[in-house]
Protein backbone atom coordinates (compact mmCIF):
# COMPACT_ATOMS: atom_id res chain seq x y z
CA UNK A 1 0.00 0.00 0.00
CA UNK A 2 1.33 3.43 -0.94
CA UNK A 3 -0.29 6.51 0.55
CA UNK A 4 0.64 10.07 -0.37
CA UNK A 5 0.50 12.24 2.75
CA UNK A 6 0.16 16.03 2.58
CA UNK A 7 2.81 17.88 4.52
CA UNK A 8 3.34 21.41 5.82
CA UNK A 9 7.14 21.29 5.78
CA UNK A 10 9.67 20.87 2.97
CA UNK A 11 8.01 23.59 0.88
CA UNK A 12 4.65 21.88 1.41
CA UNK A 13 5.81 18.77 -0.46
CA UNK A 14 4.07 15.52 0.46
CA UNK A 15 5.70 12.24 1.32
CA UNK A 16 4.85 8.65 0.49
CA UNK A 17 4.13 6.04 3.14
CA UNK A 18 4.54 2.34 2.31
CA UNK A 19 3.06 -0.45 4.42
CA UNK A 20 1.73 -3.99 4.04
CA UNK A 21 4.23 -5.22 1.48
CA UNK A 22 3.26 -8.89 1.41
CA UNK A 23 4.28 -11.58 -1.04
CA UNK A 24 2.86 -15.10 -0.88
CA UNK A 25 5.66 -17.55 -0.06
CA UNK A 26 5.26 -19.34 -3.41
CA UNK A 27 6.06 -16.12 -5.27
CA UNK A 28 8.97 -14.78 -3.21
CA UNK A 29 12.30 -14.26 -4.88
CA UNK A 30 10.77 -13.55 -8.29
CA UNK A 31 11.05 -9.76 -8.13
CA UNK A 32 7.37 -8.96 -7.60
CA UNK A 33 7.85 -7.02 -4.36
CA UNK A 34 10.73 -5.09 -5.90
CA UNK A 35 8.49 -4.17 -8.84
CA UNK A 36 5.80 -2.99 -6.41
CA UNK A 37 8.29 -0.84 -4.51
CA UNK A 38 9.60 0.58 -7.79
CA UNK A 39 6.02 1.39 -8.83
CA UNK A 40 5.43 3.08 -5.46
CA UNK A 41 8.58 5.16 -6.06
CA UNK A 42 7.18 6.20 -9.45
CA UNK A 43 3.94 7.27 -7.74
CA UNK A 44 5.91 9.26 -5.16
CA UNK A 45 7.99 11.01 -7.82
CA UNK A 46 4.89 11.88 -9.87
CA UNK A 47 3.35 13.39 -6.73
CA UNK A 48 6.46 15.48 -5.99
CA UNK A 49 7.15 13.65 -2.72
CA UNK A 50 10.35 14.54 -0.94
CA UNK A 51 10.73 11.12 0.75
CA UNK A 52 9.30 7.66 1.08
CA UNK A 53 8.81 5.98 4.42
CA UNK A 54 8.27 2.26 4.89
CA UNK A 55 6.95 0.64 8.04
CA UNK A 56 7.30 -3.09 8.66
CA UNK A 57 6.64 -5.38 11.56
CA UNK A 58 9.09 -7.92 10.14
CA UNK A 59 11.96 -9.06 12.32
CA UNK A 60 13.40 -11.58 9.85
CA UNK A 61 16.83 -10.38 8.76
CA UNK A 62 16.25 -11.50 5.15
CA UNK A 63 13.16 -9.29 4.96
CA UNK A 64 14.97 -6.35 6.54
CA UNK A 65 17.86 -6.80 4.11
CA UNK A 66 15.38 -6.82 1.24
CA UNK A 67 14.20 -3.35 2.29
CA UNK A 68 17.77 -2.15 2.78
CA UNK A 69 18.71 -3.41 -0.68
CA UNK A 70 15.67 -1.56 -2.05
CA UNK A 71 17.16 1.70 -0.74
CA UNK A 72 15.43 2.08 2.62
CA UNK A 73 17.26 2.55 5.91
CA UNK A 74 16.25 2.17 9.53
CA UNK A 75 18.59 4.78 10.97
CA UNK A 76 17.00 8.12 10.01
CA UNK A 77 13.67 7.82 11.85
CA UNK A 78 12.20 6.03 14.86
CA UNK A 79 8.64 4.75 14.65
CA UNK A 80 6.30 4.59 17.61
CA UNK A 81 2.90 2.92 17.41
CA UNK A 82 -0.08 3.25 19.69
CA UNK A 83 -2.69 0.59 19.02
CA UNK A 84 -6.29 1.74 19.41
CA UNK A 85 -8.80 -0.77 20.72
CA UNK A 86 -12.39 -0.89 19.57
Amino acid sequence: MCVIIPNLTRNIRPYAFIENVVTHKDFRGKGYATMCLDYARDIAVKNNCYKMMLLTGAKNEDTLNFYRNAGYNSTDKTAFIQWLEK
